[in-house]
């Protein structure tokens, strides 16, 4: 199977278990009166519009390169995850506006309705389908190296967590009675909160992506090393690396005596692309660039 049809299979999975959520959950939190449960399914539904997002963005990124495209269409990947990160942002702020709202209306005496026990489990449903979807998603897009899929394991485990915080703030509404219905709201705010922060840590590496971002410091290094591991070869400089989706690019300035034939510096630089390619993976954009050894 295809990288392209894994990331398809695994999607359509996630997709499934998040509609069934999102319509468990809405009726749960309509049913049982709770603004937390309610917050929790309009994340449940941003990670299911999510879901086609990903659908549709990674058909692209897995087109060849072309006359438009030189280095393939791998940043298609990269603007999918910017676009998932975006709808965190919005979910979050639309559930932390909502449960400030709740608490202002509670503050100026308008009493919180106890939750039912029906949205208590709706959020341990929650924890326990989307904790496993998240661990499904992540393993299978660190296997694939899809930062996509990464991300929307990490769509599934904000989900959980947003559960959990649900869950904390419905069990203690239902056990100490009415004069604590507060916690509901609170919940829900605590539950954006969170998914504020998953989205900063996504826009924060897509964004770095999309800007040409180098690679870290420590790949960095690990690329002149081995460029270096050639006894003929001197002076690895002016190194260049960014992300292109799933794939890397280098770039990089080396010296060979100046006396060698043509053919004899085409060939270590063939040999460094194709060692660089073993380690980073056969799609790797290398280019070597030779100068004479300074005399």
């Amino acid at each position: 199977m295809t990288r392209e049809k894994e990331i398809y299979k695994v999607t359509l999975i996630g997709s499934v278990g998040n509609a069934a959520l999102l319509t468990f959950k809405f009726i749960a939190g309509i049913l049982g009166h709770s603004s937390a449960m309610m917050a929790d399914a309009i994340h449940s539904l941003s990670d299911f519009l999510t879901d086609l997002l990903v659908l549709v963005f990674v058909s692209i990124s897995a087109k060849p390169q072309d006359q438009s495209h030189d280095y393939g269409h791998g940043k298609f990947e990269t603007i999918a995850s910017f676009l998932i990160g975006l709808s965190l942002v919005a979910a979050a702020i639309g559930i932390v506006v909502a449960g400030v709202m709740k608490l202002i209306a509670w503050w100026h005496g308008v009493q919180i309705e106890t939750p039912g026990w029906i949205a208590l489990w709706a959020a341990l449903v929650s924890i326990l389908i989307k904790e496993l979807l998240y661990q499904y998603t992540a393993h299978r897009g660190l296997e694939l190296d899809s930062q996509v899929m990464i991300a929307n394991a990490w769509h599934h485990r904000s989900d959980s967590l947003s559960s959990i915080g649900a869950a904390i703030g419905i069990g203690f509404s239902i056990w100490l009675g009415e004069r604590w219905t507060v916690l509901d709201p609170i919940a829900s705010i605590v539950v954006g909160l969170m998914l504020l922060k998953v989205a900063y840590e996504l826009l924060k590496t897509s964004i770095g992506e999309l800007t040409e971002h180098s690679l870290p410091a420590e790949t960095e290094q690990e690329i002149e090393q081995i460029i270096q591991s050639f006894a003929d070869v001197k002076e690895p400089h002016n190194l260049r690396t960014r992300r292109i989706g799933n794939r890397i690019a280098i770039e990089a300035h080396v010296r060979m005596d100046g006396q060698l034939p043509l053919l004899t510096v085409h060939e270590r630089a063939t040999s460094i692309e194709h060692k660089l390619k073993e380690r980073f993976g056969a799609k790797t954009h290398v280019t070597i660039h030779m100068e004479p050894v300074k005399s």
